[in-house]
């Protein structure tokens, strides 16, 4: 048998399945910080970023496994679901998480993993998730169109630039490295943060 063999579940082990994974990666989110605002927030201001370093290796690990399965014959990449690409409605659709992330100093799974230990700034945070999912539903008879537009299809990015994809992730490895090597360097001997805001808060303090 070769994975994805979760169609081979019954309907309450998925539950359970679903269950237990959803509570050790909530679990490994709180235990990594990542249920504080001020903790995900400061690698906007290049004082931290373990969230970068974080989610970077997961994508890496999780390539490169699906890559390596996939040559060993234990995956069949043909039965992931690939979520179809509309470019100009996902790109709007990425400014705005990325611009609520910053204001709001959470992500959607990141929110729940705090409020599930009380914090009342995640509580406002998914009241105001909540107020979007239902405003888009009230506005998407106007919006439909545009909702689907730039269409591609199940577009990949081997497929887009007609590369292996071996090579892609080759590629996002060494992007990770240099990623990981700018923010160690950003945190240390660059001094972003100092040099970016310390004279403002040195005029803070002064005030």
């Amino acid at each position: 048998m070769t994975a994805p063999f979760l169609e081979s579940l019954s309907p309450m082990n998925f539950a359970i399945l679903a269950v237990i994974l959803g509570f050790f990666f909530g679990f490994f989110l709180e235990r990594a910080g990542f249920s504080s605002a001020i903790k995900l927030t400061n690698q906007f201001y290049f004082k931290d970023f373990s969230v970068l370093k974080v989610m970077f290796s997961a994508i890496v690990v999780a390539m490169l496994g699906i890559v390596y399965l996939s040559m060993l014959g234990w995956l069949d990449m043909r039965q992931l679901y690939i979520s179809p690409t509309f470019l100009w409605p996902q790109i709007v659709g990425g400014s705005l998480l990325g611009a609520g992330f910053i204001v709001g100093g959470y992500c959607p799974g990141t929110s729940l993993t705090a409020a599930a230990i009380g914090k009342i700034d995640a509580f406002i945070f998914i009241a105001g998730v909540l107020f979007g999912i239902f405003g888009f539903g009230a506005v998407y008879p106007r919006i439909q169109e545009f909702f689907v537009s730039g269409a591609r299809g199940d577009l990949t990015i081997p497929q887009w630039l007609d590369v292996n994809a071996g090579v892609i992730a080759l590629g996002v490895t060494l992007i990770g490295l240099g990623a990981f090597w700018a923010a160690e360097k950003s945190e240390g001997s660059w001094q972003l943060f100092s040099r970016t805001y310390g004279k403002s808060l040195e005029r803070e303090q002064r005030q």
